[in-house]
């Protein structure tokens, strides 16, 4: 591309030369010829001199006063080394100052600029790059803290519940024991991708909900209803759990009347998520200390992977913690 640029750049007082002109050469043509040549690739040179040189080093670094110097030493070398032609090589042996000042002037200015566009351009680009991988860095690191947060406080209580099941020799256990196989298969292997399907997202969502309700019992009313789209669509893995994980973390416990009501339907290719809970006010020095983290992390991931095509609404009223998404698949 660059080639292409200087080639078209120095063909083009050819290509827009007046087809009345004098066809024949002047006794300096030659001489004109090797030195427009001769100052193209100076100008080429002074292009990338600015470039890479000064512009990191002077106008990033704010020394101005020495990019302004640097520049002038240019112009300078530039309208001497056009000044040393005439005087050498024409048949004029004088130099006409203003023409050839103008003419200096006005090329390298023409360079100057372009050359200045080109690299900050090309700088603003590399840097909206790597905030872009930051960012997806970022996801991942976010990803992974929302399933450290999910799992262990969860894994323990399920595993304990199983012994307690174990230990009744329940027939109970068995698919307990497929569904949180199911559930860490998915939260360790699955959950690498940058998409999963949706009805594997909400086989995540039933499993993690039975296993809850097979460890509350009859002290929590749990009411969830999740419908699988018949079409496949795709979605951020681990992105509704923190949802339903805050859920049973703040809607259980010392709450009288526990309820857990969970809803999921899409319509449109717009999937409606709800998570309502009962929950009760805690003084402030008695509150998990974690309250709030994964509801925190899940907005920001929606914020950086779905920006304007979402809705979220948290909200408390009447005794009830309410999380309404409305969020625009892929």
């Amino acid at each position: 591309m660059h080639i292409f640029a200087w080639l078209l750049l120095f063909m083009l007082p050819r290509l827009l030369k007046p087809s009345y002109e004098d066809p024949r050469p002047s006794p300096d043509h030659d001489a004109w010829a090797i030195f427009f040549c001769v100052y193209f690739a100076a100008l080429i040179g002074f292009f990338y001199l600015n470039a890479l040189v000064y512009i990191p080093s002077f106008v990033y670094k704010k020394r101005y006063l020495e990019y302004a110097a640097s520049i002038l030493t240019v112009l300078l070398a530039l309208y001497s080394l056009r000044y040393a032609f005439e005087m050498v090589f024409t048949q004029a042996h004088k130099v006409d100052v203003k023409p050839a000042f103008l003419f200096t002037f006005f090329t390298a200015f023409f360079i100057l600029s372009t050359s200045t566009a080109f690299q900050m351009i090309r700088d603003r680009l590399r840097e909206e790059r790597l905030a872009s991988e930051k960012v997806n860095e970022n996801l991942q690191t976010e990803l992974s803290l929302l399933r450290s947060q999910v799992s262990p406080h969860f894994m323990f209580n399920v595993l304990n519940n199983m012994v307690a099941l174990a230990r009744k020799k329940s027939d109970a256990l068995e698919p307990s024991l497929i569904k949180l196989s199911s559930l860490m298969r998915y939260m360790l292997y699955e959950t690498d991708e940058q998409q999963v399907d949706l009805a594997k997202e909400i086989e995540y969502l039933q499993s993690y909900i039975d296993l809850q309700q097979q460890r509350f019992g009859k002290n929590v009313t749990i009411t969830s209803e999740l419908n699988a789209p018949e079409t496949g669509y795709q979605i951020e893995p681990m992105l509704l759990i923190p949802f339903v994980e805050n859920a049973f973390k703040h809607g259980t416990g010392m709450i009288q009347d526990a309820q857990i009501t969970i809803s999921l339907e899409v319509q449109n290719n717009v999937l409606y998520f709800t998570v309502r809970n009962k929950y009760m006010d805690l003084p402030l020095e008695i509150k998990d200390k974690t309250s709030g983290i994964g509801l925190a992390n899940v907005s920001r991931r929606l914020n950086l992977l779905y920006h304007q095509q979402y809705k979220l609404d948290i909200r408390k009223q009447d005794g009830w913690f309410s999380v309404l998404l409305q969020l625009n698949l892929h």
